[in-house]
């Protein structure tokens, strides 16, 4: 990819909460809320929504065993359909966070990425669901996709993080900037935000992994840079989060090392050859392609 000089993002996050077991309402709120945030942030890029958002669950205890299989929706379908007009008439890059989604396989937790030009991109279907309480299919693949002009962005929901090989792999294939949507209800969410850090730290990537506002979860979404400084960090009530991702940071960071001072990327490419992990056999560097910077 070839990019322009100057590499940033204007993201907002809808720290939000759907109501509760009604889908047709909560599109309603989100899509209202899209419009108020592309007229109020003039240079706002892309907007990011809390995992399973658009699908309205109720909580931990309260959302019956078969709502996902009520509410599940097909990709494409209606409701990618909506997301791809309310795209082209706010010329923004919306990441809905995750939905129900149908598939031959039964029930997927899928995260969407639709282009401000209203192309539909994925899904990506979350690998590691959080067993044994969420009973969705995992998925099989990872996914990164390119914004023009300004770098490649990698996707992962939730639980996915606490599984490091997934990061990694994204930003093996030149990730600069992870958006995680997530909906965390439980007393675990600050060991969540430690992982974002660290994996922040390890990868040399931007992360947001926003989650969902009180009653739904339990909020504290993060905005991290790429050497774990947290640079945004919510309450649990509804927020607009809104903050410039730099991803020329990222690429100086990975040049010149985290501080400074580790260059974390550049070593792994040296050593990789002559490296044995029993867990993964023989390594290799990274092609030239994956490691643009």
């Amino acid at each position: 990819m070839q990019f322009k000089e100057s590499r940033t993002l204007v993201l907002a996050g809808l720290q939000t909460a759907p109501v509760a077991f009604d889908p047709a309402a909560t599109w309603t709120a989100f899509a209202t809320a899209v419009e108020n945030a592309h007229a109020l942030f003039e240079d706002l890029e892309l907007i990011l929504a809390p995992e399973l958002h658009l699908s309205a669950p109720g909580g931990l205890l309260t959302e019956p065993a078969e709502y996902a299989d009520e509410v599940a929706v097909e990709i494409p379908g209606p409701l990618t359909f909506q997301l791809s007009e309310l795209a082209r008439q706010t010329g923004l890059w919306l990441v809905p966070g995750t939905v129900y989604e149908r598939t031959a396989d039964g029930i997927a937790n899928s995260a969407l990425v639709i282009a401000p030009d209203g192309e539909l991109i994925g899904p990506y279907r979350k690998c590691f669901p959080w067993q044994p309480y969420e009973c969705t299919q995992p998925g099989e693949r990872l996914m990164t996709f390119d914004i023009p002009d300004v770098g490649r962005v990698g996707l992962m929901v939730c639980y996915d993080g606490m599984f490091p090989e997934l990061p990694r792999q994204l930003a093996w294939w030149g990730a600069e900037l992870i958006l995680q949507p997530t909906l965390t209800t439980t007393s675990d969410r600050e060991a969540e935000t430690i992982v974002a850090r660290a994996t922040a730290i390890v990868n040399q990537v931007a992360l947001v992994g926003l989650n969902a506002a009180s009653p739904a979860g339990t909020g504290r979404s993060v905005f991290v840079g790429p050497e774990g400084e947290m640079r945004v960090q919510a309450g649990a009530g509804e927020e607009v989060l809104v903050d410039v991702v730099d991803f020329a940071a990222v690429e100086r960071v990975r040049r010149i090392g985290t501080f400074g001072m580790n260059r974390l990327w550049e070593q792994w490419d040296r050593s990789a050859d002559s490296l044995q992990l029993p867990m993964y056999g023989a390594l290799q560097p990274r092609s030239a392609e994956r490691s643009r910077s």
